[in-house]
C-alpha cells in the first residue's frame, strides 16, 4: 500500500513539472515574407507579453485599430515603416487593424490572441511585405497597377479617329465633330486628350494615342493621377497621388512607326482638389515606364453640347 501511495505521489510531481516546464516554454515564433496585395487579409497571430512587427516597403500614414481596448498598434516617425502591434488584454481576442501607406495603399489585418492561458502557440514575429513584382512607376509617379484589356461597356463615347501623320502640335479629329482640336503633349509618343464625360462621380475620358518615333512600342494601361504642389519651408514639392481606375480599353496595344490607336479610361474622380493640384491623363510604352506622357483631364466634365 505504501509503495502504491509513493507511485502516484511520483506521478503526480511529474505531471506537475512537465506542466511548469510546459509553460515556461516559448511560443513558436513565426516570421512571414508576403507580396504587398490590397485585396488580401492577412491573420496576425499575437500573444500576450510579446510584440509583432509589420514593415512595409514605403512610409505609413496611419494605422487604425477596430478594437482599441484589446490590442494596441504604435507607429513612430522615427520608423516610418514599421508597425507595432500587441494584445492589451491577456484575456483572447480577435480584432481587425487598417494600415495606410501615403501613396494611398491599405493593408488589412486580422488581429488574433488566444489570450495568456495558451502556451505553445505560434506568434507572427515579423510580417515583412514586399512591393508587386510589376511595372512600376517612380515615386514622383506613383501609380495604380490595372490588369490585362477589358470592354469598357456599351455606354462608352465614340473617340474621333486621328490622322498620325499630320503635322503640328494640333490635329483635328477626322470625325463629324469639328470642335476644338487636339491638344497634343509628348514627343516621340503624342497623347492627346479627346473627350470627357461624367456621370455621377465615374469619368469617362476617351484619349488618342500617336506613335512618331522610328520603332515600334508597346503601350502600358492607362492611369490617372492627382498631381500638384506643396509647399515645404524651404522649398517646393511635387506630390501625385493616384486615382484608381476602375475600367479602360485600347484598340491598340503594339503601335508600329507612325500608327495611332485610340482608348478610354474610366475612373472615380476625387471629391475635391487644392486649386495647385491637376488631374492627368499618364500614358507610358514600357521600355520607358519612368517617362510617362502626362496630359491635363478637366476636373469637371463640360456640359453636354459644349466645348471641351
Amino acid at each position: 500500500m505504501k509503495i502504491w501511495t509513493s507511485l502516484v505521489h511520483l506521478t503526480a510531481l511529474c505531471f506537475l513539472t512537465y506542466a511548469g516546464l510546459a509553460q515556461n516554454e516559448p511560443p513558436q515564433a513565426h516570421i512571414e515574407n508576403l507580396t504587398l496585395d490590397p485585396q488580401s487579409v492577412m491573420v496576425l497571430h499575437l500573444h500576450p507579453g510579446f510584440v509583432s512587427s509589420v514593415r512595409l516597403p514605403e512610409e505609413v500614414s496611419s494605422v487604425v485599430l477596430g478594437d482599441p481596448a484589446a490590442f494596441k498598434g504604435e507607429h513612430s516617425e522615427a520608423e516610418p515603416r514599421l508597425v507595432f502591434f500587441k494584445p492589451a488584454s491577456p484575456k483572447p481576442g480577435k480584432s481587425n487593424a487598417l494600415i495606410s501607406t501615403r501613396s494611398g495603399r491599405r493593408v488589412s489585418l486580422t488581429l488574433v490572441s488566444d489570450g495568456a492561458t495558451a502556451h505553445s502557440e505560434a506568434i507572427d514575429y515579423v510580417l515583412e511585405y514586399q512591393p508587386q513584382r510589376s511595372f512600376l512607376i517612380s515615386a514622383v509617379y506613383p501609380t495604380v497597377l490595372i490588369g490585362d484589356t477589358k470592354s469598357v461597356g456599351s455606354e462608352r463615347p465614340v473617340s474621333p479617329s486621328v490622322s498620325p501623320k499630320t503635322d503640328g502640335d494640333q490635329r483635328r479629329p477626322s470625325s463629324q465633330q469639328s470642335a476644338a482640336p487636339f491638344i497634343w503633349r509628348g514627343k516621340e509618343l503624342r497623347v492627346a486628350v479627346a473627350r470627357t464625360e461624367e456621370k455621377g462621380s465615374d469619368m469617362t475620358v476617351a484619349f488618342n494615342v500617336v506613335n512618331d518615333s522610328s520603332r515600334t512600342v508597346e503601350l502600358l494601361p492607362p492611369q490617372v493621377q492627382l498631381s500638384g504642389t506643396a509647399k515645404q519651408k524651404h522649398h517646393k514639392a511635387i506630390k501625385a497621388e493616384p486615382v484608381a481606375v476602375k475600367d479602360y480599353q485600347l484598340a491598340l496595344r503594339r503601335l508600329p512607326p507612325g500608327a495611332a490607336t485610340e482608348g478610354t479610361v474610366v475612373f472615380e474622380r476625387p471629391a475635391f482638389k487644392e486649386s495647385r493640384e491637376h488631374l492627368l491623363l499618364q500614358i507610358a510604352q514600357a521600355e520607358e515606364v519612368d517617362r510617362p506622357v502626362l496630359a491635363p483631364i478637366a476636373f469637371v466634365a463640360p456640359a453636354r453640347g459644349a466645348a471641351k
